[in-house]
């Protein structure tokens, strides 16, 4: 099951980038996704695939988790 990604997320890859920086924001996705280097500010497009497997963690989700599901009103 691919991994839920949305523009704006925060996540943390396996390996820093050669600035230090370990945060990335996401700012595309699709079949490729774009993410920029919250530390150096470079840009970079990896496919979805690869993305996938360089997460190591969701440091900060733009979507709230779902609503749980309400009863119907007694009455």
């Amino acid at each position: 099951m691919p991994l839920e990604i949305h523009l704006d997320d925060v996540v943390q890859l396996r390996k820093p980038h050669p600035c230090g920086g370990t945060e990335w924001q996401v700012v595309r996705v699709g079949a490729d996704i774009g993410i920029r280097c919250l530390t150096c500010g470079r840009r970079v497009l990896l496919p979805r695939r690869e993305f996938e497997r360089r997460v190591r963690r969701i440091v900060r989700c733009t979507r709230p988790p779902p609503a749980p599901p309400t009863s119907p009103a007694e009455g």
